[in-house]
């Protein structure tokens, strides 16, 4: 089982704590020194003010972030979770991502994600209706970009009528996408077009608000993975999926994390086919957030280790 620590790349709030130059650098490397397996972002470009009045979060750029984690560091994973590829036009988002897995080493795990915030589609262009559209759209053209041959192709508003672009990435074909979303059509995705699936727990009653199914249990999540495994045979996959999720035991509110409930729900999830976890650890200063990848790294890693 590996695992992806956020960086709190998100808390704007607390000022030069996370912002000064070597800030995202120090956090990254003490996750590497403690065992993860990767290091995360996230991805708010541009959010509506009526979600940040209701516990939204402004963000750093994903990938500029994750070049400053990949500089100071040199086996750790870099993590997009989650890169919303509608807001973007595709070939820039290629070209983005292609740098960083070159300059990074080949280290970078691109999760996606169709989005779900329809103010920032209407402030970035994007249409939010389209947005799974889109997305699908969008991984065709990022794909055939970082062939490095020439590419002819016929967008939602983009049109390539005979470029190329290089380098090409350093992981090839591409570096590792993982397709994030509980609906089926982000299954049927990750399945036809990527290399993971990346679901999230989400109880009944905020589906309405993050546009995507409930997953409120394991055993739900059991039930995703039968389909996706139907799914992968009817399209004759036989490539393994990686499946990311988020453990139970960690804390919302700033408390430390309950180590052998995360602990224990590693096992639970790794026991129906998940391979990798992602976790988000407390902290309102860089010293606290040190403390907390310290202690998880002693804590739960440690134990995972000698599993």
């Amino acid at each position: 089982m590996h695992v992806s620590y956020g960086l709190p790349t998100h808390r704007i709030d607390c000022g030069e704590e996370f912002l000064a130059p070597g800030a995202i650098g120090e956090l990254a490397r003490a996750a590497e020194d403690a065992g993860f397996g990767a290091v995360y972002t996230t991805d708010h470009p541009f959010p509506g003010d009526d979600w940040l009045a209701h516990g939204g979060h402004h963000a750093l750029d994903p990938l500029v972030a994750l070049a400053f984690a990949a500089a100071a560091t040199t086996t750790v994973l870099v993590h997009t979770n989650l890169f919303v590829l509608a807001y973007r036009n595709p070939f820039v988002a290629a070209k983005g991502i292609a740098t960083l897995d070159v300059l990074s080493g080949g280290r970078t795990i691109v999760g996606l994600g169709a989005g779900y915030l329809e103010p920032e589609f209407d402030a970035l262009g994007a249409s939010f209706d389209d947005r799974n559209d889109l997305m699908d759209e969008a991984l065709a053209a990022m794909e055939a970009a970082w062939t490095g041959e020439s590419v002819t192709f016929d967008g939602s508003g983009f049109r390539a009528p005979g470029n190329t672009m290089l380098p090409r990435p350093r992981q090839r074909p591409r570096p590792p996408l993982w397709i994030g979303g509980n609906s089926r059509r982000a299954v049927r995705r990750a399945v036809e077009s990527a290399d993971g699936w990346c679901p999230f727990p989400n109880p009944a009653r905020y589906a309405d608000r993050t546009r995507t199914a409930p997953l409120e249990s394991p055993s739900d999540l059991a039930v995703a993975l039968e389909y996706a495994a139907e799914h992968a045979a009817a399209v004759g996959r036989t490539e393994p999926l990686t499946v990311c999720f988020i453990p139970e035991g960690l804390s919302m509110g700033g408390a430390a994390p309950d180590e052998q409930r995360v602990l224990a729900s590693i096992h639970e999830l790794e026991a129906i086919g998940v391979s990798w976890v992602s976790v988000a650890l407390p902290g309102d200063t860089r010293h606290d957030q040190l403390e907390a990848i310290d202690r998880f790294g002693r804590s739960v890693l440690a134990e995972l280790a000698d599993v």
